[in-house]
């Protein structure tokens, strides 16, 4: 068990004396902590690990990487587990990750709406930016990147905890010339990010050396023992300050009255205005809809709406970006889904079972064709 240095016990002692809370001063501790730390049991995690190759765990020889490593110190510590995303690599219980290899930051972006929706992870490993470098891209530019990429996964999943790791480092002369400055905008990042109430931590990778290193980008299995270190005490000081809540509902397909037909988003498109449709039953990320608290139903990061704010029988459903606005709540309603500003339910129009039929509103009826599972609200 790792204990308090001297300077971190004074300030525990200073602090009790002034009558600070204890989790207030914990919070402030980013290694791990000793059980009498903490006031509760662990965070029940269900952590998606996010990244290019070395979140896939490339170098490693069980190709479990970092998320081996950190699943077992997570466990030994307490935490109840479920590592999610779409991939699965390594010979752990539970390989899922979401790591992908040659990626750069605006592919990640490209994935992260549709799988954030579908896993809704309570904590986020991110390690991305290695290959931006490597290509050739500038520290500035690459960084806001990932600025934008951090705020997208924050209105994607506002309930997450992100731990944005730095880059580790490597022996590319291309990259090793722009990582020190890449890395020194991150915690500029991080902080606006916090300022604005999100729970995003900087964890640095920094006790990596080239000695840690398989080739010159990826950690060996010693420099991924290392990065879970990091990750850890990151995951450890976000948990005593509160951060990590339980997970929520994934959500799910939402079925129709119609047999065999799910609501589905029309070709999996996470754009404003794709239809809502009817589609046979596949499971995939466009049949994925979680139910908020907030009165919306949403897939892909985006929100189910009536078009234009339109209250009218016959108007089209679509989705678009979350917005608050009426036109896109929803109460469950006689075993479906009401709009209620215009007092009308979402409706598969004729009580057709061709897929692509676009969705719309229609007076409330109870026919089968407004019928849909309801989902657990989150």
């Amino acid at each position: 068990m790792k204990k308090y240095s001297v300077p971190l016990a004074a300030a525990l002692t200073a602090a009790l004396a002034m009558g600070a809370a204890l989790p207030a001063v914990a919070a402030t501790y980013t290694g791990a902590r000793p059980s009498a730390v903490r006031a509760a049991a662990p965070a029940p995690l269900r952590l998606m690990p996010l990244g290019d190759s070395i979140t896939w765990g490339v170098g490693s020889p069980s190709g479990n990487g970092y998320r081996g490593f950190l699943w077992n110190r997570l466990a030994a510590e307490g935490h109840a587990l479920d590592f999610v995303g779409s991939g699965r690599n390594g010979t752990m219980s539970d390989p899922d990750n979401e790591g992908h290899s040659g990626w750069h930051i605006d592919q990640i972006a490209g994935i992260s709406d549709s799988v954030l929706a579908r896993y809704r992870p309570n904590v986020i490993t991110l390690e991305i930016g290695t290959n931006d470098l490597n290509g050739g891209s500038q520290a500035e530019s690459a960084a806001e990147r990932l600025h934008a990429l951090i705020d997208q996964i924050t209105a994607d999943a506002p309930d997450a905890t992100v731990l944005v790791g730095t880059l580790i480092v490597s022996t590319s002369s291309t990259e090793e010339a722009t990582r020190p400055a890449f890395n020194a905008k991150l915690p500029g990042i991080v902080q606006a990010e916090q300022a604005a109430g999100k729970h995003v931590r900087l964890v640095d990778m920094s006790a990596l050396t080239t000695a840690d290193l398989s080739d010159p980008f990826h950690p060996n299995d010693n420099g991924y023992s290392k990065m879970a270190d990091a990750f850890n005490a990151g995951v450890q000081a976000a948990d005593a300050a509160g951060w990590i809540k339980p997970p929520v509902s994934a959500g799910g397909p939402v079925h129709s009255g119609i047999a065999g037909k799910c609501l589905d988003v029309n070709g999996g498109n996470s754009a404003n205005g794709t239809a809502t449709q009817i589609w046979s039953c596949n499971g995939a990320d466009a049949q994925w809809w979680s139910a908020r608290s907030d009165g919306t139903v949403r897939a892909l990061g985006k929100c189910l709406d009536a078009t234009a704010g339109g209250t009218a029988n016959g108007t089209k459903i679509e989705i678009w970006d979350c917005n608050g606005g009426a036109n896109q709540q929803w109460q469950a309603y006689n075993g479906g889904y009401r709009n209620p500003v215009s007092g009308r339910c979402l409706d598969d129009p004729g009580a057709s079972a061709t897929d692509g039929t676009q969705l719309v509103l229609w007076d409330c009826n109870g026919s089968a064709n407004q019928q849909w599972t309801a989902l657990p609200v989150s």
